[in-house]
């Protein structure tokens, strides 16, 4: 048995597949515990670790000379902090998933001669993971390209991005058959940063649709609590069957119970649509520095399993008529689906289990 050190940014991006992995590792017999931030706790006290280990952190701002030193005084603080952790634990490997938060156990583990790897869950290298590559002995990607990993001199290995065991549960769910006169499911999410959006253009496209259209429409939409109430009203002047939220628990069986989702285009959201296999509107995050999700989005588009939509270009009306096209052509969402199961790798989590392990072993080789 090894004792793990897995490193986070508090944001379900970066967790959900730390989770996945701990529970892989786990099954395994390894002791695992986790470095992150005050954040884990928005995400619940379920993470399958021995100890969950916050430490200080701070994000970089050259823009501020008095911030840049306070920040790396916080660091400092926090490199001190995860070598005593990390001694005391006795942690054979580290693995890092990106964000800020990882930096400093990421770097002590590294001073420490502990085996670094680091997994990036995107298309492009986060500014993170780009920052401690050099602390790194390996690279994890989640697609065959990644911008600014090529640069990366280490061990460079595919896996995919891990997704929870209850997402690979209901990845064996087929697609559902659109009928001419059965329901038609629509999914739509955005989460915290993305859900304002959707429900100024969502719902109003929704209501342009065509009366039989509407008529056999099922939506599940994310909301922010502010919008519940006026969205609600929407759907209800529109005569639409709808479910709103501003969280579902099992979302990864609404995501397979979907004939189409509209969402955005982060790691977590392109992985799971690809490991369960269903079409999806993505509408990228705009306003990334890394254009990080367009890249993703991207990926999923030039396979056949998503159509790429910038948010600046989406209107109620342009809405309405590609969602009209596309229910209207159950056999165009049959092959988007298969092409977005294409494009996932279920055995990620055994993928990057399997390198921990060889990192453990000290037999760490290419792909």
């Amino acid at each position: 048995m090894s004792t793990i050190a897995l490193m986070a940014g508090g944001t379900g991006g970066h967790l959900f597949p730390a989770l996945a992995l701990a529970q892989e590792l786990r099954r395994r017999d390894h002791s695992v515990h986790l470095f992150t931030d005050k954040r884990v706790t928005r995400h619940g006290g379920a993470f399958p670790a021995r100890e969950i280990h916050v430490v200080p952190a701070a994000t970089p701002s050259i823009r501020n000379p008095v911030k840049f030193i306070q920040a790396g005084l916080t660091i400092s603080r926090g490199i001190a902090a995860s070598w005593r952790i990390l001694r005391k634990i006795d942690a054979e490997v580290a693995v890092g998933f990106g964000g800020y938060p990882c930096f400093p156990p990421f770097v002590a583990a590294s001073l420490m001669g502990i085996p670094g790897i680091l997994h990036e869950q995107n298309a492009v290298l986060g500014r993170a993971n780009r920052a401690l590559t050099r602390f790194a002995d390996a690279l994890a990607m989640s697609f065959a390209e990644t911008t600014h990993g090529e640069k990366f001199n280490g061990v460079r290995r595919l896996t995919g991005n891990p997704v929870r065991d209850r997402v690979r549960e209901v990845a064996e769910i087929p697609y559902p058959e659109l009928t001419a006169a059965g329901p038609v499911r629509l999914l739509v999410f955005g989460g915290s940063q993305g859900a304002r959006a959707f429900s100024d253009l969502v719902p109003p496209a929704i209501a342009a649709l065509g009366e039989g259209l509407k008529r056999r429409l099922e939506v599940v939409q994310q909301c922010r609590e502010e919008d519940l109430e006026r969205v609600t009203e929407a759907y209800r002047a529109a005569r639409v069957n709808v479910e709103l939220s501003t969280f579902f628990e099992d979302m990864p069986e609404r995501i397979a119970h979907a004939h189409l989702v509209i969402g955005r285009a982060g790691a977590s959201t392109v992985t799971e649509l690809a490991v369960i296999g269903r079409p999806a509107i993505l509408v990228p995050l705009p306003g990334s520095l890394d254009q990080d999700q367009r890249a993703n989005g991207l990926v999923m588009e030039k396979a056949g399993g998503a159509w790429v939509v910038d948010q600046a270009t989406l209107s109620p009306q342009s809405l309405a008529t590609q969602l009209t096209e596309l229910f209207s052509s159950p056999s165009r969402l049959d092959a988007a689906a298969i092409a977005a199961r294409g494009v996932g790798h279920a055995d990620a989590v055994e993928r990057l289990a399997d390198l921990v392990e060889e990192a453990a072993a000290g037999k760490l080789k290419g792909a």
